[in-house]
């Protein structure tokens, strides 16, 4: 009784706006249960994947279902993390109702804030991992440079390269591959292919596969374009994931916000009937 009445004889003005402590234990829950539900999505999505063409959900499907999960997740984590913030923070005497709920509402968003920074980095890993199997060919095409040790491998391979009229690298197996890797990588960053080294490219395939020089020719066109297909539905699928990613992202905030007056609400309702 004693705490009650110094409770109920404390100046609004005395009493804190925020409740730091709250809003840390809104975040960590929030954080946590992020990172349970991202770690459930994961294995479901892996198990509804199937490495067959003709089986498992496809590429595009399995995209949505993932962006809808990131989605439930934040909506699901930021929820608890606001209700925990409304629910231990600090009760206000004598403060107007208006004023209240903006408190609550901000103590909430606060809370879904402070999870979002010190969660991004494994949200981030997470939410990658969910979604490699939503774009086929992304890993392999991005990693395309694996075998280049360096930028300037190729200005260096560039310079020691044969003339025209001698035979091309062949003799080297993981040289020549090097070698390609680091011309494919260069000219599709630029988005020309291989340009002006698709002669050159030509002739190692030739002489490595016993095709004619035209058939050599095809195939390098074909691969490269093959390539520049992957890279565009990587591309698209990273977009995307930006997008779902941003509207998660804003479903979380306003649902820490709301769910924090909620808690803040329970939280005056339990302790009026304390002083009762």
């Amino acid at each position: 009784m004693v705490f009650e009445s110094l409770e109920i004889s404390t100046p609004a003005e005395e009493s804190p706006a925020v409740s730091w402590p709250a809003i840390a234990a809104g975040a960590i829950a929030a954080a946590a249960l992020t990172l349970v539900l991202l770690a459930f999505g994961a294995g479901m999505g892996f198990s509804a994947v199937s490495p067959w063409g003709n089986s498992g959900i496809s590429a595009n499907t399995f995209q949505i279902t993932t962006g809808l999960y990131l989605i439930a997740v934040a909506l699901l984590a930021s929820a608890m993390g606001g209700y925990v913030a409304g629910r231990l923070r600090t009760r206000w005497i004598g403060v107007h109702t208006h004023e209240v709920y903006f408190r609550d509402t901000a103590h909430g968003f606060l809370a879904w804030a402070l999870a979002t920074v010190i969660g991004a980095g494994f949200l981030a890993a997470a939410a990658s991992n969910i979604a490699s199997g939503a774009s086929p060919g992304l890993a392999p095409t991005l990693n395309v440079s694996a075998g280049v040790g360096s930028p300037l491998d190729y200005y260096v391979d560039a310079l020691l390269r044969p003339s025209s009229a001698a035979s091309p690298n062949t003799t080297d197996l993981g040289a020549a591959r090097r070698e390609i890797a680091g011309i494919l990588t260069k000219g599709l960053a630029n988005g020309d292919g291989v340009g002006p080294d698709r002669t050159y490219v030509a002739q190692i395939v030739a002489a490595r596969t016993g095709l004619s020089q035209s058939d050599a020719d095809k195939r390098v066109t074909n691969v490269i374009d093959q390539a520049k297909t992957d890279l565009d539905n990587a591309r698209k699928a990273a977009a995307k994931l930006s997008l779902w990613l941003t509207a998660a992202l804003l479903i979380g905030a306003f649902a820490a916000s709301l769910a924090a007056t909620q808690g803040g609400r329970v939280r005056d309702f339990n302790a009026s009937l304390g002083d009762g």
